[in-house]
């Protein structure tokens, strides 16, 4: 089955692709794989591999079961364009995604050469909202750069960890923007400016900005049980999504 979340921009979560490795400085805290072998030790199906890349066909089908619509984010626990996955497994799950245009799905990725690669030739369907991760200035913004050149209906960014400020930034051609801070007992802080900067320049450029959470490391620069930190930026809950939500 696919897997309601706790991440507060999706409904659920749909893993036909487990496992995967670093490529950059966002990476080396992954949340992912801590979960996937805190799962292999429990037993659970997809995880005996613990975080090593594994493909599962027998996922494949789990959103045509579900009828209704729902917003999905593609691959919490991998990256769909790994480069060890063939773009031929890739194929079956936009298969799956044009047979169920009720939903809506959400894919992010680190490897925006692999993203451009398999969309050289292809189009992207309108219920994928496309996005790339981005941590700092040097790895992260190359790939908004990739991004922008792929014609989906939502291009959207994933800034989180955020690990520096990103200075100025052209989010023109963005539909979305997320921020959030690193949560775990090795969590990098994030500060209050480096958000504020972001959020500043997204209301300049008309862009919908989401807050998701400070992580571990308060506004205040105190390290401390991410929900204590809870969500809030200048006092204010920060929930906005793209304009158009209508497929």
């Amino acid at each position: 089955m696919t897997t309601k979340t706790q991440i507060e921009w999706t409904e659920q979560t749909w893993n036909p692709i487990t496992g995967c490795s670093k490529v950059s400085a966002g990476c080396k805290n992954c949340y992912a794989e801590v979960m996937a072998k805190r799962l292999k030790a429990m037993g659970a199906n997809g995880y005996q591999n613990g975080f090593e890349l594994s493909l599962l066909p027998d996922r494949l089908t789990q959103p045509i079961k579900r009828k209704k619509p729902t917003t999905y984010f593609v691959n919490s626990m991998s990256d769909l364009f790994h480069e060890n996955v063939p773009f031929s497994f890739i194929d079956k799950i936009f298969d799956v995604i044009r047979q169920t245009p009720q939903h809506r799905y959400q894919i992010l990725t680190k490897r925006q050469n692999q993203l451009l690669s398999y969309f050289k030739n292809k189009d992207v369907p309108d219920n994928v909202w496309l996005g790339v991760t981005i941590e700092n200035i040097k790895e992260g913004l190359p790939r908004m750069d990739v991004l922008k050149k792929i014609p989906a209906k939502i291009r959207f960014l994933s800034i989180e960890p955020l690990l520096e400020d990103l200075g100025e930034v052209d989010f023109s051609d963005i539909h979305w923007v997320i921020v959030g801070g690193e949560s775990g007992s090795k969590a990098r802080p994030m500060k209050e400016q480096w958000v504020l900067n972001i959020q500043t320049q997204c209301d300049k450029q008309n862009i919908a900005f989401f807050f998701k959470q400070w992580g571990t490391w308060g506004a205040d620069g105190v390290k401390r049980n991410k929900h204590k930190n809870g969500k809030l930026l200048n006092n204010k809950i920060h929930h906005t999504y793209p304009r158009s939500l209508q497929l």
